[in-house]
């Protein structure tokens, strides 16, 4: 279980937008944080189809004016305003995304570093550039990041890439990426066997998920050990995954969008959950319910929260690989429910939003302490 900590600052944190997702992880920060807690953030580009928060009801959200130039690799967002919000919040420590593609943002760590205060950068992680300027795009972000008191990653791998662009290790924190608190009640109680096992899917029906991978794995399967398959939302690629599964696997049964306590019936019920795409803030909720996942390899979040005792990680887009873990996943049910149980666990000590606010709030006094000692 996670020991109370908490910050006596004043803590402020700039994001380029709020998505509406984050706002449980920044409220549980806002509320360890004994000064007060404000977030500066903007808008997306029309064509991003982000949804957003509009508020906090811990903390105090301060809107930015987004600028958005060019595209793809020269993308480029300035944030004017973003030093008068500093100086209507006067943070004792700020965080920043760790993306060197926001000019202001740099505006923000001189104005902080003028008046001895730590800035910290928070990220993703620092994947190896391609391209012809890729040389020059590392040298960037090094120096980006060199400015900075610490940086804190999403997930190991990318503090490791942090690391090799020149910094050292105490000044990397690792905050386990969550979408879903500690869970406050065991898991369903859900029978030793079964029959025809529940495959489950939950998430916006975009095209990236690769939904068409899931029905043919299913599809591929021996007679007798195809799945029940379930898939649980809406979105722009709803009536190509319904004309996908007609055609490939007739029997997924389609629900529609569910939120909330609408969507416990649906984990209880599943013995199984998969995301053969990209995104899924679900995973974490199907853990939470005691369900073993199969998930593709992403930005390397994934790899800290699947592994061997909980799940399968499988290549992305490989239908060889997904078809291979499905059918393990549904030939030893008893082996199902034990990694199940161990999705649970990781879930109710490990990974959640009560942890990552933790240890956003170690991290933020580690360089204040820092500085102080200095």
């Amino acid at each position: 279980m996670t020991t109370e900590i908490r910050f006596n600052g004043r803590l402020g944190l700039q994001q380029r937008v709020l998505p509406d997702y984050r706002v449980p992880f920044f409220e549980q920060l806002g509320a360890l944080c004994e000064g007060g807690f404000s977030l500066f953030a903007g808008q997306p580009r029309e064509r991003e189809a982000i949804k957003t928060a509009s508020q906090l009801n811990i903390g105090k959200l301060v809107p930015a004016q987004n600028r958005h130039i060019l595209g793809g690799g020269f993308y480029l967002c300035f944030q004017p305003g973003i030093i008068g919000w500093l100086e209507g919040w006067q943070p004792d420590v700020l965080i920043v995304e760790a993306n060197s593609r926001y000019p202001s943002t740099r505006q923000a760590i001189r104005w902080m570093k003028s008046r001895q205060r730590p800035v910290l950068g928070w990220g993703l992680g620092a994947p190896p550039p391609a391209g012809v300027l890729k040389g020059l795009q590392q040298r960037v972000r090094a120096d980006f990041l060199a400015q900075l008191d610490g940086v804190i990653a999403y997930s190991q791998r990318g503090a490791q890439e942090y690391q090799s662009l020149g910094l050292s290790a105490d000044r990397v924190f690792v905050a386990h990426n969550a979408a879903a608190p500690r869970p406050v009640s065991l898991p369903p109680a859900r029978p030793e066997t079964f029959e025809r096992g529940s495959v489950l899917f939950v998430g916006r029906l975009q095209s990236r998920k690769r939904l068409e991978m899931l029905f043919q794995a299913c599809a591929e399967l021996p007679e007798e050990q195809q799945p029940e398959l379930v898939i649980v939302g809406d979105g722009p690629a709803y009536a190509e995954f319904k004309a996908q599964a007609e055609a490939i696997y007739p029997e997924t049964l389609f629900a529609g969008a569910r939120h909330g306590e609408e969507l416990a019936p649906y984990f209880a019920n599943a013995d199984l959950f998969v995301l053969p795409g990209t995104g899924g803030l679900a995973v974490q909720q199907a853990m939470s319910s005691g369900l073993p996942v199969i998930v593709a390899q992403g930005d390397g979040t994934q790899e800290d929260l699947v592994r061997p005792e909980n799940g399968w990680l499988i290549q992305p887009g490989s239908q060889q690989s997904l078809n291979q873990a499905l059918a393990d996943a549904l030939s030893d049910p008893i082996r199902l429910r034990e990694m199940g149980a161990e999705s649970y666990r990781i879930t109710a000590e490990e990974i959640n939003l009560q942890q990552m606010a933790a240890s956003f709030v170690r991290a933020v006094n580690h360089v204040q302490q820092a500085l102080l000692a200095n």
